[in-house]
């Protein structure tokens, strides 16, 4: 990339942080993002500001305060996609040994996600994938059994190739009380709500941030030969590396097996349904329709081969992918190659 392009993607980005927020006080918008601008169905060149809403609506039955500026601050330009209800994905499906990365797997309480890639942490393999595919969005134990195949491809306890290990929680903007004054009138107020008859009951939470990075999770394979380091119909990954607007990337996972496309939107903060929970996520990547449910937890790689991320959410038409060195930081480990 010349340093006139740099600069203009690096404008858009800083654009898109400061009016994030504001733009997410519009109603049906789901995404917020930097990609390439589209004109008469034709993708451009031009950094813009990308703005993705669950269903588009008619201008006029938009206000002027519910209408996304066409224009934001420096000249940066806006447009506005239908993503759809972009939700967590839960898809190949038989049962292999060794397990391969790309191959159905899962928390024994959950219906099925993807194998995503091994990795290592104090001389010591795992299987990576998502919090939601092997801790179950945050309801499971460490030590919990991981199967594979999962649940809803037949996995059973005697299918078992994994105990969960460690995950990130996922943080839907509240938190389990520590404050004991809040609990205590907890308590106190449903003891009284009993006395009187009510069925009513209440419940104390402490405020957390409500931002996510990532949705990972590690669990620790029942023997080394239980699985390999390739993955399924791509190979072993060569490494990791960031990806960038317009990089080809491809994905091997339960549901729809290979499929490539490339990266079309960055730095994409973005609100993903958990079931009838949200959880917003900061600073992902966003790809076209190369996903559906079951894929979550897949490894995206570069057309080299490098592992860029981590898928875990989408919609009918986009995927959300976490960006792989977040994952690694976050867990403390690396991709095995």
């Amino acid at each position: 990339m010349d340093a006139a392009f740099l600069t203009a993607i690096n404008l858009a980005r800083n654009v898109k942080r400061e009016y994030v927020d504001f733009l997410f006080g519009k109603p049906n918008v789901l995404a917020c993002g930097v990609g390439f601008k589209e004109r008469e169905g034709v993708i451009t060149d031009e950094p813009c500001v990308v703005v993705g809403v669950e269903k588009k609506v008619p201008l006029a039955q938009l206000t002027a305060q519910e209408l996304v500026p066409k224009i934001l601050a420096q000249d940066v330009k806006t447009d506005v996609v239908e993503v759809g209800r972009i939700r967590a994905f839960q898809g190949h499906q038989d049962r292999w040994r060794p397990a391969p990365g790309g191959v159905s797997i899962g928390h024994y309480a959950i219906t099925a996600g993807t194998l995503g890639c091994l990795v290592t942490k104090d001389g010591q393999t795992y299987i990576l994938s998502n919090n939601h595919v092997l801790a179950n969005s945050n309801n499971a134990q460490i030590g919990d059994a991981i199967l594979q195949p999962g649940p809803h491809d037949g996995g059973t306890m005697a299918d078992q190739i994994a105990t969960l290990a460690e995950f990130v929680p996922i943080d839907f903007g509240d938190a389990p009380p520590v404050c004991g004054v809040a609990t205590g009138l907890e308590k106190l107020l449903n003891a009284v709500a009993k006395a009187i008859g009510s069925r009513h009951r209440i419940s104390t939470f402490q405020e957390s941030p409500g931002t996510n990075l990532v949705d990972c999770a590690l669990a620790l394979p029942s023997s080394p030969d239980a699985v390999s380091k390739d993955i399924f119909q791509i190979g072993p990954p060569s490494g990791e590396r960031e990806a960038t607007l317009g990089t080809a990337v491809q994905k091997s996972g339960r549901t729809t097996g290979l499929t490539t496309g490339s990266i079309t939107q960055i730095d994409l903060t973005v609100q993903v349904a958990y079931g009838t929970r949200i959880a917003t996520f900061t600073d992902q990547l966003m790809a076209g329709a190369m996903s559906a449910g079951g894929d979550s937890g897949s490894a995206v790689l570069d057309d080299e081969g490098y592992v860029v991320g981590l898928l875990f959410a989408g919609s009918e038409t986009t995927t959300i992918i976490n960006p792989i060195q977040a994952v690694l930081d976050a867990l403390g480990v690396q991709i095995v190659i």
